[in-house]
């Protein structure tokens, strides 16, 4: 029997290695990330959102973002944990939302314990967040509706984020992670590591954590390796990059009313072809044409 893509997932979380998630927002960044060599890909909902050019606040639509995230998943072959920000509503919400994840091969979803409308974890301070048994509904109901047995829910604590307690953060996981949470993702907005080292030191490994380094980024990988972390995201460094790059060219294409300067600076269009699977259609067309 094959793997399918969540038992991959799962593998790669429980795995004692240290696996990096890169994001993606459409099915380009996805193959690329594939390409590049990354073995699991997060679908990001702030680089989502702003693909659309909305705020990272719920304006679009779960349909559009699972749309979003078909896209990526039939381009790949690695596995997709895919944000889910709260569940889009109550436990119902995200029962139903996992229900749609694994009927498209999406191998995991990772909700957050704050509430709906979701607002940017990086945007103002204390952020109010869910009740413990309310996220525990939710992560129960989660796992009963998955159709996969290896689907991943990842429950993501914003404790820290919110300005609560280590305690608090501790607490959390706890109870996340004995309503039936496959790993919990740690969140912390600090520009060092010391709120993730003593989470992890407390935490003691009862089961997989997942980060987010996105501020404390100048902290070594080996750090996290030595404490336990089973994974890190990578979590919009893609989107950030393709905006630099789109600002520099169209910048230069306007200030210079030719397009000979950036030529050699961009994909060739070939490269374009190449990755959106031209090659494959010209076979299509040999074996189905009259």
């Amino acid at each position: 029997m094959s793997t399918t893509k969540a038992k991959t997932l799962k593998q790669l979380i429980q795995s004692p290695d240290l696996t990096f998630l890169m994001e993606a927002h459409n099915g380009m960044s996805a193959k690329i990330a594939e390409r590049t060599g990354f073995e699991a890909i997060w679908a990001s909902g702030l680089s989502i959102s702003t693909a659309y050019g909305i705020r990272d606040r719920n304006e679009a639509s779960w349909t559009q973002v699972l749309e979003t995230v078909e896209f990526m998943t039939e381009a790949t072959t690695v596995p997709i944990l895919m944000d889910g920000d709260t569940g889009y509503g109550d436990f119902n919400n995200v029962a139903r939302l996992v229900r749609k994840l694994c009927n498209r091969q999406v191998a995991g979803v990772c909700i957050e314990d704050k509430l709906f409308p979701k607002q940017n974890s990086f945007l103002g301070e204390g952020q109010p967040l869910l009740t413990i048994p309310d996220f525990v509904a939710k992560i129960k109901a989660g796992k009963d509706a998955q159709t996969d047995p290896d689907f991943c829910f990842v429950a993501r604590i914003e404790a820290l984020i919110a300005g609560r307690s280590m305690q608090e953060a501790l607490d959390r996981a706890g109870a996340y992670h004995d309503a039936g949470a496959d790993a919990v993702l740690i969140h912390s907005k600090k520009s060092n590591s010391v709120e993730i080292e003593e989470f992890c030191r407390q935490w003691d490994n009862r089961c997989p954590v997942v980060i987010v380094p996105t501020k404390y980024h100048d902290t070594p990988v080996d750090v996290f390796r030595d404490l336990g972390v089973s994974a890190a995201i990578w979590a919009n460094h893609a989107m950030r990059a393709a905006i630099t790059a789109m600002v520099a060219t169209c910048e230069e294409i306007y200030r210079t009313q030719s397009i000979s300067g950036v030529e050699k600076k961009i994909a060739t269009l070939q490269e374009v072809f190449e990755l959106t699977g031209e090659d494959i259609f010209e076979e299509f067309a040999q074996r189905y044409s009259a």
